[in-house]
């Protein structure tokens, strides 16, 4: 079942690389009590989620801080070494966005947002999507039909949307 608006986030836990190695991030302990998006990626490095779906969270950072928003959260099933390396590429790091894995994929599957593309290598990957939470509950969900478009799950839209 596809999660929804109104709906809490499932307990996960993503992975980022920190100065120490590899860090388990709770998703219950980074949304609690805060206003959080997150936006998800089939891919690191793939074509549309490098050059338009990261560059929109970039371009309206500031517009989400000047709206109360604590983070912003990309999320890719792909493991934490290559997430630290694609936010180096993207200059999302530099901007302030936290990119975390979801190495086995256990968040995205438990959002009901899971699918498959075998032609292109992707499997098990996240379907792409933009949300925003308070204290963990979803209060505005933008799911894209296609995993190649990213039109309602840019920065801008949901921006616009809360």
């Amino acid at each position: 079942m596809t999660i929804s608006v109104g709906q809490p986030l499932p307990e996960a836990t993503l992975i980022r690389m920190g100065e120490g190695g590899a860090e388990a991030i709770s998703v219950a302990d980074r949304t609690k009590g805060r206003k959080v998006v997150i936006f998800a990626v089939p891919g690191a490095f793939t074509p549309t989620c490098h050059s338009a779906h990261v560059p929109s969270f970039i371009r309206t950072k500031d517009g989400f801080a000047a709206k109360g928003v604590d983070e912003i959260i990309c999320v890719s099933v792909n493991d934490p070494f290559v997430m630290k390396a694609w936010g180096e590429a993207t200059g999302a790091t530099a901007a302030g966005l936290t990119l975390l894995a979801d190495a086995d994929s256990s968040f995205t599957k438990a959002m009901g947002l899971a699918f498959d593309a075998p032609p292109v290598g992707l499997l098990a990957r996240s379907k792409r999507y933009a949300l925003y939470a308070e204290d963990g509950v979803v209060k505005a969900l933008h799911l894209e039909e296609s995993p190649g478009t990213c039109e309602i799950s840019g920065g801008e839209a949901l921006l616009k949307a809360i």
